[in-house]
């Protein structure tokens, strides 16, 4: 009766109380001849009921926001990977994204879809929302700039940056003369005007710039400090002619402004003196503290949200206030990595898409329907290149930097991405600027950014030398050479032990190179160092362990799989280790669906398909990743599959086709050096057919009678497959036996895939 008891009672619980309903609905009918209630005149009434509720659900204000946001999202991720394929900043495609969804495509073309997903009530929303999305991303920006670099600062970047400031702001100024009567606001002073004009064309982009520095590596020379140091003095810079340059515009004149200057220099002078102490004392309590509480985190957000309240309240806008709360956060790369986790996801990925729509929605390209107004826009674009420029490779070559490096500083600083479209939509909330002139600026913003990876390429090619010396390092032809490439520490560790088992016995005529990648826009300038050496601190650790010598690569990129590849062509080493991803939805319902849509959707495999690769990877038992990297390498490829990999004394090796046979060669490294016990398996009777395998194979039992084994048979039992520590198998043999579902493929220890 025990277990009919609940049964009993939910049935009776329910169903009582659904009679109940029923009831008490029955008699609420009788209380309706007392009231006017309108009947359905057709039978169709209910079907049109129906139609009438969705389209007011769907003309709901959250539900066109939600539906902006999935549009947005959606089509900035695609344009970002479309940019980042090319070579350039994501940040351009998503730019350019919004500039798509705004009037001058799809509200040109498709007018009524346009006014569908964007009518222009529903703009507020967006507004406000993408400019929440722009107070955490510059609260970033503040947290990214890493103060010690600015104390320790050389003079010559100090000279640079400012004179790549003014240089464009006196040439921005001499632009606003010639062009304040046609293209000036009407009732806007010629100051306003020319001072917008002149901060517009000296901004740089500091994220942007950082990024393409690290990506190319060179974030660890000389060029790379002073670089960054400049970006770091000219945003701080920047940003405080920015918020005067405001004041002035909201007061009117210089002299009503200076009531404003007068309160954002008191509020600086809080924040400096009082509020980063109070903050910096929470980050020497909590700075030790496994985990951060959220009391913690709320008084490090209300920080943020005041601050961007007070200088919104004095007139210098609330932009300024989040860029100084995060200024001033504990220098504790601890508190900057975890706040920078909890917002940058949310801001990058969600909220600050929409301020590139926003910003696209205002672009309005057509406007510019004249010859001379494109004479006009080539004008500002030259004036802003000569003013960044040619004015920071100038003043780099004056304080001493040679012609390259010079150059290379120029093209860095000319990049103005994001910073300047927050600038722009300032200045057209401000109504200093006309809708023409606005869309002029952002072209000229994308052409200046775009422009920055050719300009380094040409620069490096005109003067024949490489970015970074750690991509191709130089080594010794005799050696041979293992690149390393991990991802996270247990697999480095495991891929280490793997290739000091190939080479233990002749370290002298060996080199081991690690190498791990991180996505440019996960890395942060300000905790570089502390990011590398936390990643190889293990990988160090059992190098010693080990008694190997190893060298590092540490680099951040926008496309790991194809880096991966370059750096192993380009630096002609003999074999490639990488560990094997694995999908998180491996195994699932949803994994099937995805991996469905991902073959006919996913953008690289339908490169492959119109150059003949994916021909290759036909039912590929392979994640994307691990596809890409053998796509793109060409070289010896060894894939692991890490089954907590200790010790490399059992090697099984399977011999399934003729082509197999170079499969000894790693066989005889492995006996050489680590006197591994080699087992080969004849599955298919080739040593009786093939003369080059017997041969081969007959040359290593005579070396290492005491070392290797032959087995001939088609079925291998559970218990041999659990004494053996690796499995070496070549790529094509793996995917005959994983396409096969061959039963002991379960059982199979850690596997080595090898492609030659």
């Amino acid at each position: 009766m025990k277990k009919y008891k609940n049964a009993l009672f939910y049935f009776g619980v329910t169903g009582g109380f659904s009679a109940l309903i029923y009831w008490i609905i029955g008699k609420g009918k009788f209380l309706e001849a007392n009231k006017t209630i309108e009947t359905p005149e057709s039978g169709n009434s209910s079907w049109n009921d129906f139609l009438a509720s969705m389209q007011y659900n769907f003309q709901d204000p959250l539900a066109i926001l939600l539906a902006q946001i999935v549009t947005i999202i959606l089509v900035a991720r695609f344009f970002g990977w479309v940019f980042k394929k090319i070579g350039q900043p994501s940040v351009i495609g998503e730019i350019i994204a919004g500039i798509v969804l705004g009037p001058s495509l799809v509200g040109m073309y498709f007018p009524g879809f346009s006014a569908a997903l964007f009518p222009v009530e529903s703009l507020g929303n967006l507004k406000f929302l993408s400019q929440i999305g722009l107070i955490l991303f510059m609260f970033v920006i503040g947290m990214e700039l890493d103060m010690k670099v600015l104390k320790n600062k050389a003079n010559e970047a100090i000279v640079i940056s400012h004179a790549s400031i003014v240089i464009p702001f006196a040439l921005g100024i001499g632009l606003a003369y010639f062009v304040y009567d046609q293209f000036a606001p009407e009732g806007v002073k010629f100051l306003s005007f020319s001072l917008f004009m002149g901060i517009a064309l000296s901004i740089t982009a500091f994220p942007v710039l950082a990024r393409i520095v690290q990506e190319r590596g060179i974030h660890k020379t000389k060029l790379g400090a002073i670089v960054i140091t400049c970006a770091a003095a000219d945003d701080i810079t920047a940003w405080c002619i920015l918020a005067v340059v405001i004041a002035i515009v909201k007061a009117g004149t210089f002299v009503s402004s200076l009531y404003i200057i007068s309160l954002a220099i008191i509020y600086v002078m809080v924040m400096i003196f009082i509020v980063k102490p109070f903050l910096k004392r929470i980050g020497d309590l909590y700075g030790s503290k496994e985990s951060i509480g959220k009391p913690v985190v709320a008084i490090f957000f209300l920080v943020l949200i005041m601050s961007s309240y007070a200088t919104e309240v004095i007139g210098i806008h609330a932009l300024f206030g989040a860029f100084m709360a995060g200024a001033i956060m504990p220098d504790v790369p601890k508190f900057r990595s975890i706040f920078i986790e909890k917002v940058e996801d949310v801001a990058l990925i969600l909220l600050l898409p929409l301020f590139f729509v926003f910003t696209g929605l205002k672009t309005e390209i057509g406007l510019l329907n004249d010859p001379y107004l494109w004479k006009v826009t080539g004008f500002i674009i030259l004036v802003a290149v000569v003013g960044k420029f040619l004015g920071s490779a100038l003043a780099a070559k004056f304080v001493g930097q040679s012609w390259r490096d010079s150059l290379t500083i120029g093209a860095l600083m000319n990049t103005r991405g994001l910073m300047e479209l927050i600038v722009l939509n300032i200045g057209l909330e401000l109504k200093v600027l006309t809708p023409e002139v606005f869309t002029m600026m952002v072209i000229m913003a994308l052409v200046t950014t775009f422009m920055t990876g050719p300009a380094l390429d040409l620069i490096n090619f005109l003067f024949k030398t490489k970015d970074s010396d750690t991509v191709v390092q130089a080594t010794n032809f005799n050696k041979y050479r293992i690149l390393i490439s991990f991802g996270n520490n247990e697999k480095g560790k495991s891929l280490l032990r793997l290739a000091n088992s190939l080479v233990k016995k002749q370290k002298a005529q060996s080199c081991i190179t690690v190498m791990h990648l991180s996505l440019s826009d996960e890395v942060h300038s300000f905790n570089l160092d502390d990011k590398e050496k936390n990643i190889f601190h293990p990988i160090v650790e059992q190098s010693q362990l080990l008694d190997q010598d190893i060298k590092t690569i540490f680099k951040a990129t926008v496309d790991i799989e194809t880096e991966i590849a370059d750096v192993a062509n380009q630096g002609d080493y003999d074999l490639l280790l990488v560990g094997l991803g694995k999908s998180i939805f491996e195994g699932t319902i949803l994994g099937k669906v995805i991996g469905f849509t991902t073959r006919i959707i996913n953008p690289d495999r339908l490169i492959d398909k119109f150059t003949g690769k994916e021909g290759l990877f036909e039912n590929s038992p392979f994640d994307e990743r691990t596809r890409q990297i053998i796509s793109k390498t060409k070289m010896p490829l060894g894939i692991l599959i890490d089954k907590d990999l200790q010790e490399v004394e059992r090697v099984f090796v399977p011999i399934f086709r003729s082509e197999d046979s170079f499969l000894i060669e790693y066989a005889q490294k492995l006996i050489f050096n680590n006197n591994s016990e080699v087992v080969i398996l004849d599955a298919n009777g080739l040593l009786q057919t093939n003369f080059v395998l017997k041969s081969a194979l007959d040359s290593l039992e005579q070396k290492y009678p005491n070392n290797i084994s032959l087995i001939s048979s088609q079925t291998i039992e559970k218990e041999f497959l659990e004494l053996q520590d690796l499995m070496l198998i070549s790529l094509e043999s793996w995917k005959q036996i994983v396409d096969s579902n061959t039963i002991w493929l379960s059982e199979v220890p850690s596997v080595l895939i090898l492609k030659q």
